[in-house]
């Protein structure tokens, strides 16, 4: 394995919080390398819904929301187990959005703000040298004046370094799956839903180009 340059900052996960980063650190001068183990542009279970007191730092991020086409939301629907249901205005409101064209969206905003962006490439440790972060992947080490993790809860590298919470999951009996579509359907575009059921719901948002995410 061969070591690279050192870089001022290494962030582990190009989700929203590693690429948001990645974008502010690079503009502030500092050299920065960021790793995700997919490859742009791809699908991530999630609500896809943001709340507006987000638009503007998105704007400041190079993004616009208006241009991605996104859905504009300021009611919430929730139903219960038992039918009954509620129908609230949301003061501040929000806007749907899927991941899949948000985080394409904000990798292309961070490479032209210079950050190196190793796409398809797991982390497999993270590991320190006096003042130096060492990234460690399948094919390569690289060093980092600081390192910053931006990935999910339980990943390989929590369960490598054993924390707690991984842990403490093995013993729980219940285990919970998330599973998401975009769908066409016949739902009201400014609403957000929770529909509850037996240990779980399921959630409906209007994202871009007239689906719904569900």
């Amino acid at each position: 394995m061969t070591t690279t340059s050192l870089y001022d900052v290494a962030i582990v996960g190009g989700g929203l919080a590693g690429l948001a980063l990645s974008i502010q650190l690079a503009r502030w001068g500092h050299q920065v390398i960021v790793f995700e183990k997919e490859t742009y542009p791809f699908h991530r279970v999630c609500g896809e819904y943001i709340s507006l007191e987000s638009w503007d730092f998105m704007k400041e991020l190079g993004v616009d929301p208006t241009a991605l086409g996104v859905s504009q939301i300021d009611k919430l629907l929730v139903t219960g187990t038992s039918g009954r249901k509620l129908l609230q205005n949301l003061p501040l409101g929000g806007f749907g959005v899927s991941r899949y064209l948000l985080d394409h969206t904000l990798a292309k905003k961070a490479m032209i703000a210079g950050v190196q962006l190793m796409e398809n490439t797991r982390v497999t440790d993270i590991t320190t040298s006096s003042d130096t972060a060492i990234i460690s992947t399948h094919s390569q080490t690289y060093q980092a004046r600081v390192a910053c993790a931006c990935f999910g809860k339980r990943s390989n590298l929590d369960i490598k370094w054993e924390r707690p919470f991984t842990l403490a999951a093995k013993k729980d009996h219940k285990h919970y799956v998330g599973v998401k579509y975009h769908a066409q359907l016949d739902f009201a575009p400014d609403t957000i839903a929770l529909h509850m059921f037996s240990e779980g719901y399921c959630g409906v948002v209007r994202i871009e180009g007239g689906k719904y995410n569900v």
